[in-house]
């Protein structure tokens, strides 16, 4: 069943992005005269289509994995004489630039709606305050504190833990201090603590933003009750069920799921005696946990299950919500931070900061996607709008076969009155499949790779 969420979710969001993404080129390319020929969703063979009073063929095809307008052009197939005006190629320069551009303009557009749509309906979040703080660490250096609520990154407003992880991402590679504001009760102001960083995050994979600074999340106390098991897996096979509270393990009484959690991740393919209880009655069993193994090569146990969820006290929860008109700026301003934070990854991919196996690829995008659609709403439209962003930041990256590869042609055409010649237009097509090549075949080896 999870795999058919994971397939389902998959080709929502990229049927989203993919249409909004080619409408973006074929609204612009009908507003300058070119004559569009097909607007296809996805590739290969059409399962449904229909032709409107333009003449333009509108395509639903097989294969989900992306999209593409077909315009009028010579260079592609002879021109009617009374429809040379019509041809793309026959537009000035500034009309080509438009209309692809008009592409990842829309996918930004598309960021910008969902996040102004998640800041007018409201979302609910945790507010973030310490939990811990591992002594000797940058935290604890800086004066940090359980109990503290941070307030501020870098001079910059947060109010989740989601922000904060942002900005702290954003930070790979610097050394010398990181500025927090925290205050230890709401009452209070806040103050700076400036924690010591040496190449901070560099080539951690997954890079770890909080623990490496020291600092652990507060969180309820959750009671060792299982909330979900997965079938077929290690807890499943057990006879483990929803609702069980676990009471011993090998004879050593269990408080709390972290607790339980620590054991089955230290005992992989280990039998584990079980003291449960179910409906008021205590039963023993026998579970041995499944292997994994850990980006790091670590391996450790798994069983398939997941705790009962609790409530968090009222105190820390916190309701983020704008007003129609305030909301437009802030949509613009996480669409933006969103947009840097990409292309600073990108920057710091290249130069060696952030390792390449943190590439991901169709595989791993479905299970984002169907992880995000089980969460909720708001978490997949969250994704839905980054995902938009990484695809209009990729687009726009000055590589041929890409839309920033033709707009970089365009403005060298722009510059020097004239087109850039075939032949180089022609090399750097094959530079640029070459590229685009070799990074989806790494996204997808390190995608398989995770699964393994």
């Amino acid at each position: 069943m999870g795999l058919i969420q994971n397939i389902l979710a998959v080709i929502v969001v990229l049927g989203l992005l993919v249409t909004f993404h080619e409408y973006g080129h074929f609204w612009v390319a009908r507003r300058c005269g070119v004559k569009v020929l097909r607007f296809s969703i996805g590739f290969g063979k059409p399962l449904w289509s229909r032709y409107d009073r333009h003449g333009t063929e509108f395509v639903i095809a097989a294969i989900p994995l992306g999209g593409y307008v077909k315009m009028l052009d010579e260079r592609e197939a002879p021109v009617p004489e009374n429809q040379l005006d019509q041809a793309f190629n026959r537009k000035n320069v500034w009309q080509r630039i438009a209309i692809v551009f008009a592409g990842p303009l829309a996918n930004f557009l598309l960021a910008i709606v969902a996040y102004w749509a998640l800041f007018v309906v409201g979302t609910t979040t945790v507010s973030p305050v310490i939990g811990a703080v591992e002594p000797e660490s940058p935290a604890a250096h800086a004066g940090l504190q359980s109990g503290h609520e941070i307030t501020a990154v870098q001079g910059e407003k947060v109010s989740s833990w989601g922000e904060i992880n942002l900005k702290l991402v954003s930070a790979i590679g610097e050394s010398g201090e990181l500025v927090l504001q925290a205050r230890q009760d709401i009452d209070q102001s806040a103050r700076d603590y400036r924690l010591p960083v040496d190449d901070y995050l560099v080539r951690q994979d997954p890079p770890q933003p909080l623990s490496t600074l020291g600092i652990t999340p507060w969180q309820p106390e959750f009671p060792p009750v299982l909330g979900q098991v997965l079938d077929g897996e290690a807890a499943a096979e057990a006879g483990l069920r929803p609702g069980d509270r676990i009471k011993a393990v090998n004879g050593e009484p269990v408080d709390d799921w972290m607790q339980f959690v620590n054991i089955v991740r230290g005992n992989p393919g280990e039998s584990l005696s079980l003291e449960i209880e179910r409906d008021g009655q205590r039963q023993s069993m026998t579970l041995t946990p499944g292997r994994t193994t850990l980006e790091t090569g670590v391996e450790i146990g798994y069983i398939g299950a997941g705790v009962e969820p609790v409530s968090w006290p009222e105190e820390y929860r916190r309701e983020i919500r704008y007003g129609p008109v305030e909301a437009v700026g802030q949509a613009f301003s996480r669409t933006g931070e969103m947009t840097l934070l990409t292309l600073g990854a990108i920057r710091k991919m290249l130069v060696g900061l952030i390792s390449p196996s943190n590439l991901s690829g169709p595989i791993t995008i479905a299970q984002v996607a169907g992880d995000s659609a089980r969460t909720g709403v708001e978490a997949f439209i969250t994704f839905l709008a980054y995902l938009s962003i990484s695809l209009g930041v990729l687009n726009l990256l000055p590589i041929p076969v890409l839309d920033g590869g033709h707009l970089l042609y365009y403005f060298i055409e722009a510059v020097r009155g004239r087109p850039v010649s075939e032949q180089v237009q022609a090399i750097g097509l094959r530079i640029g499949l070459a590229l685009v090549g070799s990074l989806m075949l790494m996204a997808l080896y390190f995608d398989l790779m995770r699964l393994w």
